[in-house]
């Protein structure tokens, strides 16, 4: 299994667009059978534009294969008109000791 937290500013006045984009997203990957676990929405609390999801793959691979998909690439095409700035990703992978 590994973790993705992807961080994110949303413009001002977007947030609630995002947030409920986010819960949609879930819902249709979870649905999907690629490989997605589950998805949780973090809002910074210092600054509630500023957003991180936390979501949790079977594997490095399933996670590559959505970041290639064309509903990745939809999503993201539409995230353009509310996300300020570039998005980025850190991938973690759990260590069983």
């Amino acid at each position: 299994m590994i973790n993705v937290g992807l961080y994110y500013r949303v413009k001002e006045g977007h947030e609630k667009e995002f947030e409920e984009i986010f819960k949609k997203v879930v819902e249709t990957l979870k649905s999907a059978n690629v490989g997605f676990i589950d998805g949780k929405l973090y809002k910074n609390v210092d600054n509630p534009r500023e957003y991180m999801i936390y979501s949790e793959w079977k594997d490095l691979d399933s996670f590559r294969k959505f970041m290639l998909s064309r509903e990745f690439k939809n999503t993201t095409d539409y995230g353009k008109q509310i996300i300020e700035g570039r998005p980025y990703h850190r991938i973690f992978q759990e260590i069983n000791a």
